[in-house]
């Protein structure tokens, strides 16, 4: 058996969200994780919007202030980051430290060659899907009713992890930006909380993938997908079936391959599971 958890999330309305009985994700201030700033509010009220380079970030109030809860990418420089704070025409910066962490080294066998060293048509298609894919990923909602209690959305055992440092045929790779769940083919694909499918479609890394957008710059990305049961545009709740677990695009056997964005940075999936609840190998 291996564990799963749920965690409560955060929204801003339209730029925050009063969230005091809500758990924050994980503080883990790395490249791939998150970083939780309490703001120094002027005069105790809320700012306008937070920007973290060109994104703005989720922010949250607390029972006494309010928070930030920035995405951090896994290419991010250690060292000194900033938020910019804006109140009116003022604006306020508020600085944190990004630290260093060690990822595990993966190495895979893919037999279909071409989905390690694509030919000049593939590169035709793969620059075309990588826009429409950043375009889905960057996207921002400020939907006013936001659920942010999530669960894994597939049932099996976690097969890789976040940020792993990967060569495909002993050729070095991106370092992996999701969490694999290996299941099955067929296994049920579930939405892990309300929100609204932004786009769907065959990608020739990535196979049949759906986002959806969960609200204020969190979205979610299904990869590999043997079936897709969902359109653009369609609203689902927690639990509600996306499709069915596959090994289409880039794969070494059937799984979910589950990316978490935040302010257009992938972020650890692990940091937004929180209450443990079990699931079948």
């Amino acid at each position: 058996m291996i564990k799963h958890f749920l965690i409560t999330l955060f929204c801003f309305l339209p730029m925050w969200v009063h969230a005091s009985d809500y758990r924050l994700p994980k503080h883990s201030p790395v490249p791939g994780g998150v970083a939780i700033i309490k703001l120094d509010t002027l005069d105790k009220a809320a700012p306008d919007k937070v920007m973290y380079g060109d994104y703005p970030v989720l922010v949250s109030k607390n029972k006494t202030h309010y928070v930030a809860i920035v995405g951090i990418n896994l290419s991010a420089e250690l060292g000194e980051h900033k938020v910019r704070v804006f109140y009116g025409n003022k604006v306020q910066l508020q600085r944190f430290n990004v630290n260093d962490k060690a990822y595990r080294t993966q190495h895979l066998t893919i037999k279909n060659k071409r989905k390690v060293n694509p030919n000049e048509n593939d590169m035709k298609r793969i620059t075309s899907e990588t826009e429409r894919i950043g375009k889905a990923l960057k996207h921002w909602s400020a939907n006013d009713d936001v659920v942010y209690e999530f669960a894994l959305p597939t049932q099996g055992r976690i097969s890789s992890s976040f940020g792993s440092r990967r060569f495909f045929n002993k050729q070095p790779r991106r370092p992996h930006s999701g969490m694999d769940i290996g299941a099955a083919k067929g296994t049920d694909i579930v939405s892990p909380a309300p929100g609204v499918v932004i786009d769907t479609g065959d990608y020739f890394f990535n196979g049949n993938t759906v986002f959806i957008d969960h609200g204020q710059g969190l979205v979610t990305m299904y990869c590999h997908m043997d079936k897709i049961d969902v359109n653009v545009g369609d609203r689902v709740n927690t639990g509600d079936r996306l499709g069915a677990v596959g090994m289409t695009g880039r794969v070494t056997g059937p799984h979910l391959h589950w990316s978490v964005s935040l302010n257009n940075a992938r972020v650890d999936p692990a940091l937004f599971l929180h209450r443990e609840k079990t699931a079948t190998k």
